[in-house]
């Protein structure tokens, strides 16, 4: 399977009577969430470790095919310097071990304060990394990174050690009419988006604007060249994240009928393969 979809999370309870049935539990989320989504961002690891039997329970709950592509803890990005903490990051891994095939690709994001003047601390860390062994994408959010001869530079190492680019989308929710409850909202940064792969995969964070019809044009784009790519046999995994994130799996549902009527060679989405799902979320 070379296409995987999904949230940033699977513990909202927002999503209670739509995306999971009335009266689901929390601890029901993880195993409800895997039968509709093929992946999950699991932004959970960046704000804490959990611990290996946590890990093993999540492996245990879902079902096979589904991955995790999980961030690296804050502890590790973004407290400066990059190669004192690879011991930590190592250790890490080791952690989340238990996975085993549920474990997809992970990645680094790291601080807009992380600039290119640090490119032979991130190649260290980068080089580090077993990147046979467990695939790592990287998320650069410092400006100088998208110009060159630092973009070229980057995308040179990145190509070299086989680590994937993470492209994050946030042109809708900067674009159509100023709303100032979305303004308020508006947590991730405002870069260019950058279309290019570094590794046999690559990991899309869409950042879909609350109303359907704004992300429509984005969407569009994305099925144009997540086609090109598949085509080429590159992995894709693709998260929709939203500032109001009861909209995230309704507009990700969207996304799978757009590829699938444009002909896009795309599993199935379970979540469209329950016998009795829940009533489908309101796209607007």
């Amino acid at each position: 399977m070379n296409f995987f979809i999904g949230c940033a999370v699977w513990a909202y309870k927002g999503w209670v009577g739509e995306l999971y049935p009335q009266g689901t539990r929390a601890t029901e989320f993880l195993h409800l969430y895997s039968r509709r989504f093929t992946t999950v961002e699991g932004n959970t690891t960046f704000y804490a470790v959990p611990n290996q039997e946590t890990v093993t329970r999540w492996a245990n709950e879902t079902p096979p095919g589904f991955e995790f592509c999980l961030k690296l803890p804050r502890d590790i990005t973004h407290k400066g310097l990059l190669q004192p903490a690879i011991p930590d990051a190592l250790a890490f891994l080791e952690q989340m071990r238990p996975l085993g095939k549920h474990l997809g690709p992970m990645f680094a994001q790291l601080p807009p304060s992380y600039s290119p003047a640090l490119i032979d601390d991130l190649t260290s860390f980068l080089e580090a990394w077993p990147r046979t062994e467990a695939p790592l994408a990287l998320e650069v959010r410092h400006r100088d990174w998208f110009i060159e001869p630092y973009q070229s530079n980057l995308t040179e190492i990145l190509v070299k050690l086989g680590v994937g680019r993470v492209l994050l989308d946030s042109r809708p929710i900067y674009t159509g009419e100023d709303d100032p409850q979305l303004n308020s909202q508006r947590r991730k940064p405002k870069l260019p988006l950058q279309l290019s792969v570094t590794a046999p995969f690559s990991l899309i964070r869409f950042i879909s604007h609350p109303t359907l019809s704004e992300n429509q044009p984005f969407l569009e784009e994305w099925v144009q060249q997540i086609e090109q790519w598949l085509q080429r046999g590159t992995r894709i995994y693709f998260f929709v994240h939203c500032p109001f994130e009861e909209r995230s799996p309704g507009t990700a549902r969207y996304f799978q009928q757009l590829l699938e009527q444009n002909n896009v060679a795309v599993p199935p989405l379970p979540w469209n393969n329950l016998e009795h799902p829940p009533n489908q979320l309101s796209l607007w």
